[in-house]
């Protein structure tokens, strides 16, 4: 009986989002927690080709296979962040794809992470949600090459994914240098759209911009690897920016400057923030390194939710020398029709985050 009801459900009577208590990125473990989770983690076996490990907290290991090629090997899955099946599978799959990109590499081909509760969802919908992720790899011009599925209770969907990068051409997010100028490839505000989707509060037109941006593949990445001056790179995703950034920033051993009027905020996502619209991962995120981050006096609360705001499919934030601003914000512009903002420096000092 049950088999049968599930097979009558029509696709649009399903919201994916109800099934999960977070979504996208926004329910990764919160930063303090995960450090905690890994200090209990045994040292490894560290091959001197594992050029990339767990030690910068990097958005993917690299595994030097020659003097030419090195392997870029990551996962990344997550609940739903939207109801619709076949951009959730778009969303999930672009930015499983990204940390590829952030390390410098070009992608060779992915493996389906699946897990989905089968007494709620048609196949309807799972198949939808494969398909979309089926059609980014297609865009990125790699293959689904196989997976592993699994039974749960909460719908989860990701990739691993394979690339390959010159073991010279490698972007660490350590790797900055003081009086680097920083980059972000696209805009906030995914998280505060996110919250204003579960309340009804988001337009047709501010979904549309949630989904044009979690599906923008991070490509530039790939061709930044070839700008030498072009010193570290990362995504912002769960952590929000300045979590990635206080990475950034721990890994070079140097402090950051953000400017709070040059952050670019898609529009809606700027309106609903002032009006209290954030997720609970914002708030989690704040007390793992907040301590961490100077942010004015006079700044309101919902600029601290901004820069603490989860980013699913995020953009790439690039540290590079002041001279080669031009050619990075032109590859971004060929790659995604947008060249990104500049935010701010990196200089000399104690890893921590400073906003004027």
């Amino acid at each position: 009986m049950l088999r049968a009801a599930r097979f009558l459900m029509r696709m649009d009577q399903v919201r994916l989002t109800q099934f999960s208590h977070g979504g996208g990125c926004g329910c990764k473990i919160a930063p303090g927690v995960l450090t905690e989770l890994l200090s209990t983690m045994p040292a490894g076996l560290m091959p001197a080709d594992l050029l990339v490990g767990t030690d910068t907290a990097d958005d993917a290991a690299v595994y030097r296979l020659n003097e030419r090629q090195a392997i870029v090997a990551t996962t990344d899955f997550f609940t739903p962040i939207v109801d619709d099946p076949y951009d959730f599978g778009r969303i999930a799959a672009t930015n499983a794809l990204s940390d590829v990109y952030a390390m410098g590499g070009t992608p060779l081909f992915a493996l389906a992470v699946v897990g989905m509760p089968l007494d709620k969802l048609p196949p309807e919908v799972i198949g939808r949600i494969l398909q979309g992720g089926a059609d980014v790899c297609r865009e990125a011009g790699i293959p689904v090459a196989g997976g592993h599925s699994i039974d749960v209770l909460e719908p989860i969907y990701g990739l691993v994914g394979l690339g390959v990068v010159d073991p010279a051409k490698v972007k660490t997010n350590a790797g900055a240098r003081a009086g680097d100028v920083l980059i972000l490839s696209k805009p906030l505000g995914i998280g505060i759209l996110s919250a204003g989707l579960k309340k009804g509060l988001l337009s047709p037109a501010g979904y549309a911009e949630m989904v044009r941006w979690t599906t923008t593949l991070n490509r530039a990445g790939a061709r930044l690897a070839d700008i030498d001056a072009v010193h570290a790179v990362t995504d912002v995703t769960g952590f929000g920016l300045a979590g990635h950034l206080l990475e950034m920033c721990r890994g070079a051993r140097l402090a950051a400057t953000l400017r709070l009027d040059d952050l670019p905020l898609i529009a809606e996502a700027a309106q609903l923030v002032r009006d209290g619209v954030a997720t609970g991962a914002s708030t989690r995120n704040w007390a793992s390194y907040g301590s961490d981050v100077h942010l004015p006096p006079e700044a309101p609360e919902w600029q601290r939710k901004l820069i603490t705001d989860p980013q699913t499919s995020g953009g790439l934030l690039i540290a590079c020398a002041p001279e080669a601003v031009a050619e990075v914000q032109r590859v971004i512009r060929e790659v995604q029709g947008e060249e990104g903002a500049v935010i701010g420096k990196m200089e000399a000092g104690e890893a921590k985050l400073s906003l004027i």
